[in-house]
């Protein structure tokens, strides 16, 4: 008969401390799909403060992703207009901070005509590609008569990201991105496998006031990527909706929870971006903001 030591214990029954006892050489199994899932930041609570600045603050906060959401008047990221000296320099003070870069935002023009409209969006692209990102993410088009050139032109993207080792995402936003339906309908528009979704719970808030977790539902196998925002719901005198996402997480309506064990059900593998939090008066305590949404993700993730 094998005798049960205290390992063996462990091993059988306290997964997560049986792994933090074994040798790193040891094989075991990852505690949860959760562990997987890397949790980076996007630069959008820092914009009142130098890109430098930004990328202290999300090294501080314990970041080791970022994405290149919010442009400035200072930095365009992979925007057209971007030189390639300029490229080089973004890539470079990325990297000496030890941070990798994963996302980059794409601005589709629709108001151009749609040659021009799709040759501002590769060129975008393949700035990303400079910096290397893997995903590009858009938001969507609001204006209904333009629904159909955005899809035309994400459907030309989708190819031509595909072919340079990029993924095409696309992220709920109002509009043409509202929702599920409109998202749904978005993915059979474009018709392209390099054509997925960068889920934001926040938003679905925000913009719809439905249930995030039950909006998941119809789009869960397209979803590579999630935007970490909470939303909270205040009505003014008039009854009007006056929705806030520039808030610590749990302070507002989003289940986090539940949102991640759905994606979870679904076979999510990450990465979990955190967008939003409340910005300070100062950048570190913007940085300290940022922090506490980072430790609460944590342990949200670890539970499911």
């Amino acid at each position: 008969m094998t005798t049960l030591t205290r390992r063996h214990f462990l091993t059988a029954t306290t997964a997560g401390l049986a792994v933090a006892l074994l040798p790193r050489s040891a094989s075991a199994a990852p505690v949860s799909n959760a562990t997987k899932w890397p949790v980076g930041c996007f630069n959008r609570p820092w914009t009142k403060w130098s890109y430098d600045e930004t990328l202290d603050g999300i090294k501080a906060a314990g970041y080791t992703h970022t994405g290149l959401l919010t442009p400035t008047k200072t930095d365009p990221f992979t925007g057209s207009a971007a030189t390639p000296e300029y490229l080089a320099a973004l890539k470079q003070k990325i990297a000496a901070r030890g941070l990798k870069v994963n996302m980059t935002a794409l601005r589709v023009k629709t108001d151009l005509e749609l040659p021009a409209a799709i040759a501002d969006t590769r060129k975008q692209i393949e700035n990303g590609q400079t910096v290397g990102v893997e995903f590009a993410l858009t938001f969507g088009e609001d204006k209904p008569e333009r629904y159909e050139k955005y899809f035309k032109i994400m459907s030309d993207a989708a190819a031509f990201a595909q072919e340079r080792g990029i993924k095409l995402v696309m992220k709920p936003h109002g509009g043409g991105s509202g929702a599920s339906d409109e998202i749904v309908t978005a993915i059979k528009k474009v018709g392209h496998a390099n054509f997925k979704i960068w889920y934001d719970a926040g938003n679905i808030i925000y913009y719809t006031g439905k249930d995030p977790v039950a909006e998941l539902e119809p789009i869960l196998p397209h979803v590579t990527g999630f935007c970490a925002k909470d939303c909270s719901v205040e009505t003014d005198a008039a009854g009007k909706r006056k929705p806030e996402v520039m808030i610590q997480f749990g302070a507002g309506k989003v289940d986090f929870a539940a949102v991640f064990k759905k994606l979870k059900s679904g076979g999510f593998n990450g990465p979990v971006m955190v967008e939003c939090c409340k910005i300070g008066a100062t950048a570190d305590e913007t940085t300290a903001n940022a922090r506490a949404n980072y430790q609460f993700l944590q342990k949200v993730l670890a539970s499911v």
